[in-house]
């Protein structure tokens, strides 16, 4: 049984690579944000408006990668390509039945095309704040080596927990037997 007094408490570090290997330098990571695309449900036997959230269905994801200099590694992200990130994180999280401080390894997986890229600023002795935008069309989410979360806009494939949440729309489609 798992320890429910296990607390996450924050990342210790992590890394950024492309491609799986290269390491791509020092940033910072805003991650996308899954937002369903919704349609107003309404009309007779609903006391009002329900926003209905489309099963499968996300409006776009963007994530934002901030650099403290511009790299060749941080240009070659600007071609017109789909590009594949991998997030690799170590998370401490805290024992409370123990008090032991346990690392976790979490990783994000995202594959985006650029979208917007700033080169950021000269100024003596300050980083360049160099910063680029990516859409995502393919994310997945990995905690301890388990798959917890899979979004893959392309393929149709949204998995939570092991449950893949389209098998039954590419079914109806005829897209799986």
């Amino acid at each position: 049984m798992a320890n429910v007094n296990k607390i996450p408490e924050k990342t210790i570090t992590f890394n950024v690579y492309k491609d799986g290997a290269v390491l791509m330098g020092v940033a910072t990571v805003e991650l996308p944000q899954l937002q369903a695309m919704t349609e107003p449900l309404s009309g007779a036997g609903i006391a009002g408006e329900i926003d209905s959230p489309t099963l499968g269905q996300f409006q776009s994801m963007s994530a934002k990668l901030a650099f403290r200099t511009k790299t060749a590694n941080f240009i070659q992200l600007q071609a017109p390509e789909y590009h594949h990130l991998d997030l690799r994180a170590a998370v401490q999280h805290h024992d409370g039945g123990t008090g032991k401080i346990e690392v976790i390894s979490e990783r994000v997986i995202l594959r985006g095309m650029p979208k917007s890229a700033s080169l950021g600023k000269f100024e003596t002795a300050k980083p360049q704040d160099s910063e680029l935008e990516l859409e995502i069309s393919y994310l997945k989410y990995v905690q301890d080596g388990q798959e917890i979360l899979e979004l893959d806009k392309l393929n149709y494939i949204f998995m939570v927990d092991g449950t893949d949440h389209l098998a039954a729309v590419r079914a109806a489609v005829g897209e799986e037997a």
